[in-house]
């Protein structure tokens, strides 16, 4: 009988000790999730802010371009606003307030900015609800130049077409026609293959109205798309003499083309932009934050058109 009360005892002993183990257990990992938790949370806090003040640091640069130019200027690759940031790192920075120690995540800051008017406007294929031919012609021979399948540029435009119309109507959207991009990888929607968009990314620009090409910044690509007559050779040739100084007037370029700088008008073609697109990134660690926003400047004044956020794992370091 002794035998048999120690014998439960000593199972009850265990049990017990097994309860507060797994209690014990339970307890420290809602405690080390909760810390993850808070430990994310302010992260991604820090790293909006600083995203945040990047932002704002290249809305300066845009605005401080516009106000030295006293709206007379052109845009160029030359220009401060046009030098990308590398990654830089802010560990480094804080180091120096003595607010970062070893053992702290690593933070490096990079971005650029992009002239957007430096690619092919995807809303100039419409022109008061109509299909606008010139447009549509540079386009095929942008397609054509990356030998991707003209069905899907004209599928493109009969979907670009429906989705002003139904952005412009009051009725409801009839099912089928597809909601309206206002970015680039959001041309899906419009028919474009993800190859063919990949293709294009570099190249096609969704605006929110209808814009001219800078062809102070555009690639050989887009100018070859753009004037008619240039062939890819002569592009590429016209942009290693702009890269010998930007041109200050249309009549410039006009005099660099020769024969064919008739080609070379105002309602398509322009010097001067208007619309920016500022890519900034944030890493820490192995995870990377990534921040890209439209902007438009009228003069001095440089408001947000849209702005997206995403984090993007990190396999290998830079």
């Amino acid at each position: 009988m002794k035998h048999q009360q120690r014998g439960a005892a000593l199972l009850m002993a265990m049990l017990t000790v097994a309860l507060v183990a797994t209690l014990a257990s339970t307890a420290l990992w809602q405690q080390w999730r909760q810390v993850e938790i808070e430990t994310a949370e302010r992260g991604r806090s820090q790293t909006a802010w600083m995203l945040t003040g990047a932002f704002d640091w290249t809305r300066l640069i845009l605005r401080e371009d516009a106000l030295s130019a006293q709206g007379k200027g052109v845009d160029h690759l030359g220009e401060p606003w046009a030098l990308p940031v590398q990654e830089s790192r802010l560990s480094s920075f804080l180091s120096q307030d003595q607010q970062w120690q070893v053992g702290d995540s690593e933070v490096f800051l990079s971005g650029q900015i992009t002239d957007a008017q430096s690619r092919m406007n995807v809303m100039n294929l419409l022109e008061d609800g109509q299909v606008s031919v010139p447009a549509l012609r540079r386009f095929g021979r942008l397609f054509t130049r990356l030998n991707l399948p003209e069905q899907e540029l004209q599928t493109l435009v009969r979907q670009l077409q429906a989705a002003v119309k139904a952005q412009n109507t009051t009725a409801p959207t009839p099912d089928g026609v597809p909601l309206m991009p206002q970015q680039t990888r959001q041309l899906v929607w419009l028919g474009l293959s993800p190859a063919s968009l990949a293709a294009l990314e570099n190249f096609i620009t969704v605006l929110p109205a209808a814009t001219p090409v800078n062809l102070n910044t555009a690639p050989a690509e887009v100018l070859m798309a753009c004037l008619p007559g240039l062939d890819m050779a002569a592009a590429a040739q016209l942009v290693k003499r702009r890269e010998q100084g930007h041109w200050a007037t249309l009549e410039d370029v006009r005099k660099a083309l020769g024969p064919l700088g008739q080609a070379v008008q105002e309602p398509y073609h322009t010097l001067q932009s208007q619309y920016f697109e500022v890519l900034g990134r944030m890493r820490i660690d192995q995870v990377l934050q990534q921040e890209r926003s439209l902007v438009q400047r009228n003069g001095p004044q440089v408001s947000l058109v849209w702005r997206v956020r995403s984090a993007v794992p990190v396999t290998d370091a830079p």
